[in-house]
């Protein structure tokens, strides 16, 4: 795993990125974690090939916050050591995800305690995923 801090996002980025958050939203996303202390983003790479990406906020910096977290196809399964790298790196007491229902098993499996947020949006019920480390 490897903190980007680049000012020009990387195409693979950018695709990735684009997997989690709207296509127009994504520069903008990008350039949060660039410019925000308090956020990191993270890549994932396989044989030189940046194959995801995670990306945290943290809060009081012991409690992150998952922002977008994304692993091309062919390499699902990623997420959860992502996860587990920014909990140890971090040295994190918690960890949450807000998310939709598409993604809410692999949160459910990896541990997190899963609570229904509602219908935040029209026709759209999201999650609140947390994970309490100490």
């Amino acid at each position: 795993m490897k903190e980007i801090n680049s000012i020009r996002i990387d195409p693979a980025i950018k695709r990735l990125l684009s997997y989690a958050t709207s296509e127009k939203k994504v520069d903008e996303e990008y350039n949060k974690y660039i410019c925000s202390p308090n956020q990191k983003l993270y890549s994932a790479e396989v044989n030189g090939e940046i194959v995801g990406c995670i990306g945290v906020e943290f809060h009081n910096s012991r409690d992150g916050v998952i922002k977008h977290i994304a692993v091309l196809p062919k390499k699902r399964g990623m997420g959860s050591s992502m996860i587990r790298f920014i909990c140890k790196e971090h040295n994190l007491n918690s960890i949450s995800a807000e998310t939709d229902k598409d993604a809410v098993l692999f949160y459910a499996n990896f541990g997190f305690r899963i609570t229904s947020l509602g219908e935040k949006y029209p026709g759209v019920e999201r999650f609140l995923c947390k994970l309490d480390l100490k």
